[in-house]
């Protein structure tokens, strides 16, 4: 279902993630208020000072964030949820990368410019599938960044934050009850929940494998290189179980936080 101006509900959402003041020296977007630059706010109000920014309105802040990134992915014509996901993906990382990812999922051509076809092939589908399919590639697309060892955590408890709360929205507009769609997320997170479990024991398995340890220890001077490489395969496995891990464990609370709320 279609859900007209839903960028109050999305803001709500968002700009919790975008935090609130900074001016650090060091940042080269310089000062920043609700995720919106000085530069920025200028475009808008010619002569804005960093106190001017600091008393940013909410009108200001929705009519800047309206014609950035709302109207760019075409946020009144997406289905309730979808519109989260797409929205909340362009601030983060600019609309026309999020409007391809969800013409990826949606089937479409990937033009980054989200039209009458985009719209009509996401109308055909799930809400909720389609919500957490634009999150996975939104997930994918963080994880290969180079920054994502430093920043990655973050990214991914506002993923998962979106995707249940994009889940919750796309459940409302759909009719289902709010038992219903409490049901709906709670098991949402216990399946999280579950693989998460899963993956912490296969990192254990591998851990407590110790055969590249021992093997190390032993190696001959002319075969160590070769178990020491196999040691570090083995870590570099471990690492990535445990990064997912973590990752379901983050989408596993964000869906029991949105099923409480519900």
């Amino acid at each position: 279902m279609m859900t007209k101006n839903n960028l109050a509900a999305c803001l709500a959402v968002t700009l919790p993630h975008e935090g609130g003041w900074s001016d650090h020296p060091k940042d080269p977007g310089g000062a920043t208020m609700k995720g919106i630059t000085l530069a920025t706010f200028r475009r808008y109000l010619p002569g804005a000072t960093k106190a001017d920014l600091r008393q940013i309105t909410p009108e200001w802040v929705e009519l800047i964030y309206r014609q950035g990134y709302w109207e760019p992915v075409r946020g009144d014509d997406l289905p309730a949820g979808v519109d989260l996901a797409v929205f909340d993906f362009g601030v983060n990382s600019g609309p026309g990368r999020a409007s391809k990812a969800l013409q990826g999922v949606a089937g479409v051509v990937q033009d980054g410019k989200i039209g009458k076809a985009t719209v009509t092939a996401v109308a055909g589908r799930d809400a909720t599938g389609v919500v957490k399919a634009l999150c996975a590639r939104r997930l994918g697309f963080v994880k290969g960044l180079k920054t994502f060892s430093t920043f990655g955590r973050g990214w991914s408890r506002r993923i998962a934050d979106v995707e249940a709360k994009g889940v919750a929205m796309a459940l409302r507009a759909s009719g289902a009850g709010r038992a219903v769609a409490a049901a709906v997320l709670a098991a949402e997170a216990q399946a999280a929940l579950g693989r998460s479990k899963v993956q912490d024991k296969g990192a254990g398995t591998v851990v407590g494998g110790g055969a590249a340890g021992g093997a190390v220890a032993g190696a001959s001077d002319v075969n160590w290189w070769i178990v020491a490489g196999v040691a570090l395969a083995a870590a570099a496995v471990v690492a990535l179980v445990k990064s997912r891990a973590s990752i379901n464990k983050d989408r596993a609370a964000a869906y029991l936080s949105a099923s409480s709320e519900d």
